[in-house]
């Protein structure tokens, strides 16, 4: 981005709902997106675990969640290579449309390929073109507003509440589908819904900034051919660990949260190393490790609503509506139903507050400990017996889940954008994608010490931890904000 696009005012009156036209455009493709995406993952869980007999195809519980986890994992592991392909080679916009195009195939070979072979590509496709996505629409919409520009928090809010209408409607129908119809016309469902997406996308790609494909760190030829190789070489490298057999199913979560570590060090090595970074950008990205941390915990815990919760909303929770079985994927609707409900409520707080509102860090801290306390309200039902929790005890739980959201998810998409490096603006967003990495992923590996039967230890010890991180992370908030030179 050009400085004078940092520093021009946007117009305050234009476009969608006060905001930018092009929030408008973006807002779509992300809800269609989301749509697909959580559709899909809310009758992901019970396909793999579930037995032949009923559609599925018939693992382990704990070789289920761990393969939820991995792939949650590499969706946003994957916003590395969407990132950089918008920094050095193609620009944010050319790459966010291929990404949403691989998306839409990914579904496609979910629906109409049968077994592991539309697991294997369909997951894959999906998770890679979902990456490009996520990294790209962020930057977009960080893009439409200049640096002091109070509107950016209730934008980015604004954008979240299209992510959560597309993530409630899209459990609704593919569950449906699933219960009436079978697993794969849940898919298919999917596939059709990010088919709109990309047309509502392609009609309104005018709207963009002028600059929306500008690479603001291209790579020369010669190194393009590097990055060609080794990304080649690493491909290499997973299939003879998989056919070797130190890649399974089982440990599918584990290798991934090994993996996500060792890119977020190296990526905040690059940043902080970078002759291309200033001494306060520095400083920035130094105040940002902490948050990343808190964003961390926060999504080990709330991406457990595709690993714990699903297993959780099918064997201990009352299902019964009056004579009819609620489908196990509508639990994966409520949190989405609140978001609508509260998203605009939090934007106008935001707004009204203005220079008022309070620091990211202090959002940050209590979402982690608000995130924290919705673990230990399992509590109180822990022992159950099957379908014995009440279906309100459940939606009170998700209710603080998205409370929690609101405080921390959106405001550290913002935060990404305000932090970045002006030659790393795309990459840092997906630094900010890589704590979500890592918390999906450790969401899937711890999911496999909940035991239904034993339920006690593993909410008080997951809860206790998080409010405690919370806690210290409150504590350490005025440095935080000293490092963050002049960034609320």
């Amino acid at each position: 981005m050009s400085a004078s696009a940092q520093t021009q005012p946007t117009r305050p009156h234009a476009g969608f709902f006060g905001h930018p036209r092009a929030l408008g455009n973006l807002f779509g493709l992300e809800m269609w997106e989301r749509f697909s995406f959580y559709g899909m993952q809310g009758i992901l869980t019970i396909y793999l675990y579930y037995s032949a007999a009923e559609g599925g195809l018939g693992l382990a519980e704990g070789t289920a969640t761990s393969i939820v986890g991995a792939y949650g994992g590499l969706v946003y592991l994957s916003t590395i290579v969407g990132a950089w392909l918008a920094d050095r080679v193609a620009g944010s916009e050319r790459v966010l449309f291929a990404s949403a195009i691989m998306i839409m195939f990914g579904h496609v070979s979910l629906a109409l390929l049968p077994g592991f072979l539309g697991i294997g590509a369909g997951l894959c496709l999906v998770a890679l073109g979902s990456g490009g996505l996520k990294a790209n629409a962020t930057s977009l919409v960080g893009g439409l507003y200049s640096e002091g520009d109070d509107r950016r928090d209730a934008g980015f809010s604004i954008f979240y509440l299209g992510i959560n209408v597309g993530a409630f409607a899209g459990p609704l129908l593919t569950g449906l589908a699933r219960q009436q119809l079978g697993f794969h016309y849940g898919f298919g469902l999917a596939a059709l819904g990010m088919a709109i997406g990309l047309v509502q996308y392609s009609l309104g790609r005018k709207n963009l900034a002028a600059d929306a494909n500008t690479v603001p760190n291209p790579l020369s030829t010669g190194n393009r051919v590097a990055a060609a190789l080794i990304a080649g070489g690493v491909v290499v490298l997973v299939v003879v660990l998989v056919r070797a057999g130190a890649i399974t199913a089982a440990n599918l979560a584990a290798v991934t949260v090994v993996v996500i570590v060792a890119a977020a060090i190296a990526y905040f090595a690059v940043l902080l190393s970078s002759r291309r970074v200033s001494r306060v950008e520095r400083r920035r990205v130094v105040s940002f490790i902490p948050m990343f941390l808190a964003s961390f915990v926060f999504f080990a815990l709330f991406q457990q609503q595709f690993t714990v919760v699903v297993i959780y909303t099918d064997q201990r929770l009352d299902r019964n509506l009056f004579g009819w079985e609620m489908p196990v994927s509508w639990a994966n609707s409520i949190n989405p139903i609140f978001i609508i409900l509260l998203a605009g409520v939090f934007a106008a707080l935001w707004t009204r507050l203005g220079p008022r509102q309070p620091s990211t860090p202090a959002k940050f801290a209590l979402g982690t400990v608000v995130m924290g306390v919705a673990f230990l309200l399992f509590l109180p039902w822990a022992g159950g017996g099957s379908n014995s929790t009440p279906l309100l005890g459940l939606v009170l739980i998700l209710l603080l889940f998205t409370v929690a959201e609101l405080l921390l998810s959106p405001v550290g998409l913002s935060l990404s954008t305000k932090l970045a490096p002006r030659a790393f603006r795309t990459q840092m967003v997906a630094l900010n994608f890589l704590s979500v990495a890592l918390g999906t992923a450790t969401a899937g590996a711890l999911a496999k010490y909940y035991n239904v039967d034993d339920e006690w230890p593993y909410f008080a010890m997951v809860g206790l931890a998080a409010v405690v991180f919370g806690l210290l992370l409150a504590v350490a908030s005025p440095f935080i904000r000293r490092l963050m030179s002049g960034v609320r």
